[in-house]
């Protein structure tokens, strides 16, 4: 019995021993988690909340609305629209649930081909993926409702260009870029959106959203940084006109199977250009069609020897000089220089000055020419803007190519009076025109509305006067006739000149026609220049291609914009002839 009950004892002892033990454990590691608690929740507090916020909470960038850009009556030519990105975590993200399926459809993929690319970013390791960019909100909202983990909508902005075609050439394109706040902002690529990308694209902003476990923003906490939308830009450009430009010049290059063509439309009081036009053109809005060849403004970027439509800033020297005036009197037999022998088409013998124009003599331009002095001759070339850029700036921008008078020499001197051995746009002849309608006052040319560019005067009111009423004649009884206008007097001058053909000579079947006209010419408000690359039906001339979109262009704009018709136009042009 005794035996017995010291076993009893000792298995007591020992049982009490054990509990202590256990209890003691218990109580070890309670004041071990009591005091690690209260070193994290009261001495290391902020690097709990640091931890959650990093699971919880992130800054994100807020996209900036680039500016809109409108035409001088506030229609819209370029507009940002809110869309979304849609951004998915490959790692976690579930594709083999029905949500999914509808996902796919939704953005209009293939589901296995979009397994497939979710496959390939998660052997390539990476961290997140955009699976579709630039989807409507009307879509996404849909997206949104589907509530599928791991999936992010990031709200973007993306261009619209609601007049298309027309004028992409002009307005340019923008693409996506990360900026240095590492959200996707659109960057002026082409035209006006590339010269005033740094007023449109605006400032991006900064703030912090709640995230659930799946990654998807719920809850926006604090803007930390607003953004700030571009600036608004309103353009010179009418988009009425425009329109009747583009079309005119699109007719005209499909009926004479031309290459190309370039129109120019400018507002003589405000020297504002109100339509430029190119053809063929690509458009804006539908990028995988966009080829580099048609995105070039050739209005502006693209150089070309002018022909005869530069002649009438020739003789506007010769009349400054005082010793030419409509009577004086110019042999125009042919003009021997060196081996060179410059003549006409058919001889004219001795001719007036307003006939050299008006038959567009070059061996009478070339005397003329000779008899001037080449400082003066190339100091006023350059006033009316030739060899200068006609605009503030706009992308790709050619100067031309007007050589300093030291260079010219007799035979480069008497080429350039009829056209060759210079270069120019389009927009600066249309420029040194506008001079001449403008009573000899240069004013620089502006894409943008209510210029405020000064004017300088470059030839007196009396030569400008003189220079107009002689290229009325050149539409009127000259090489121009298809220029008429009906109800209007106008007046303007063509161009036919040989293109430059691979060899470095002249190609004698290879032509651009191009026509630079003035109307209403007792009160001029509109310059129109047309330019026809390498026509290849029926007719070449310039006075037959060129001339013909002059007339349309200028007639239908004269409507709209309500300006008066001439009560008797045979009766002005013979009293403007009179006065001669």
């Amino acid at each position: 019995m005794r035996r017995g009950a010291e076993t009893r004892e000792d298995i007591s002892k020992r049982f009490i021993v054990r509990s202590f033990w256990i209890f003691g454990f218990f109580v070890f590691f309670s004041i071990i988690l009591i005091l690690r608690s209260s070193y994290l929740q009261v001495l290391n507090k902020d690097f709990l909340i640091h931890q959650g916020n990093l699971r919880q909470l992130k800054t994100v960038d807020i996209a900036a609305y680039r500016g809109t850009i409108t035409d001088r009556n506030n229609k819209t030519l370029a507009i940002s629209i809110p869309v979304d990105h849609i951004k998915i975590y490959p790692k976690k993200f579930d594709k083999n649930t029905e949500e999914f399926n509808e996902l796919a459809i939704l953005i209009e993929k293939d589901p296995n081909e979009l397994r497939k690319s979710i496959q390939n970013a998660l052997n390539g390791n990476k961290t997140f993926l955009y699976i579709k960019k630039n989807v409507e909100t009307s879509i996404s909202n849909k997206i949104k409702i589907l509530e599928i983990p791991n999936l992010e909508l990031e709200r973007n902005y993306k261009r619209s260009y609601p007049a298309g075609k027309i004028v992409s050439q002009l307005l340019g394109l923008t693409s996506d870029e990360k900026g240095l706040e590492g959200i996707e902002r659109q960057k002026g690529l082409e035209g006006i959106e590339r010269q005033y990308d740094g007023s449109l694209k605006g400032v991006s902003g900064k703030k912090t959203v709640l995230r659930d476990r799946y990654k998807r923003q719920i809850e926006n906490i604090e803007i930390i940084k607003s953004p700030q939308a571009g600036m608004d830009l309103t353009l010179s450009i009418d988009l009425r006109l425009q329109h009747i430009a583009y079309k005119a010049l699109e007719s005209a290059v499909i009926k004479n199977q031309a290459i190309s063509g370039s129109a120019i439309l400018v507002d003589v009081l405000n020297s504002e250009i109100l339509a430029i036009a190119n053809h063929p053109t690509y458009d804006n809005n539908k990028r995988r069609s966009m080829i580099p060849a048609l995105m070039r403004n050739r209005a502006i970027i693209d150089m070309y020897e002018p022909g005869s439509s530069i002649k009438p800033f020739i003789i506007a020297r010769a009349i400054e000089t005082g010793d030419y005036d409509n009577s004086s009197i110019i042999d125009t037999s042919p003009v021997r220089i060196g081996s060179r022998n410059i003549s006409d088409a058919s001889d004219l013998g001795f001719v007036d000055l307003p006939t050299v124009l008006m038959r567009s003599s070059n061996a009478g331009m070339s005397r003329i020419a000779l008899s001037l002095e080449s400082d003066k001759l190339w100091g006023l070339m350059s006033d009316f803007g030739f060899g200068s850029y006609a605009t503030d700036g706009f992308p790709g921008e050619s100067r031309g190519q007007l050589h300093h008078h030291s260079e010219w020499g007799e035979i480069g001197k008497a080429t350039m009076s009829y056209g060759y051995g210079i270069s120019v746009t389009p927009i600066q002849l249309a420029q040194a025109y506008a001079a001449i309608a403008n009573k000899g006052v240069n004013k620089p040319l502006s894409l943008r509305k209510n210029n405020q560019n000064e004017g300088k005067r470059i030839i007196k009111e009396e030569t400008a006067s003189k220079i107009l009423k002689m290229l009325e004649k050149v539409v009127v009884d000259g090489t121009s006739k298809k220029a008429k206008v009906e109800g209007y007097r106008v007046g303007g001058k063509s161009g036919t000149v040989w293109k430059i053909s691979g060899t470095g000579g002249y190609s004698n079947d290879r032509y651009r026609a191009i026509f630079a006209g003035v109307a209403p010419i007792e009160n001029p408000r509109l310059v129109a220049v047309v330019l026809i690359d390498e026509p290849t039906g029926e007719f070449y001339y310039g006075g037959d291609v060129a001339a013909p979109v002059f007339s349309e262009i200028i007639s239908e704009s004269l409507q709209l914009l309500a300006i008066p018709p001439n009560e008797n136009v045979i009766e002005s042009v013979l009293l403007a002839e009179s006065s001669n």
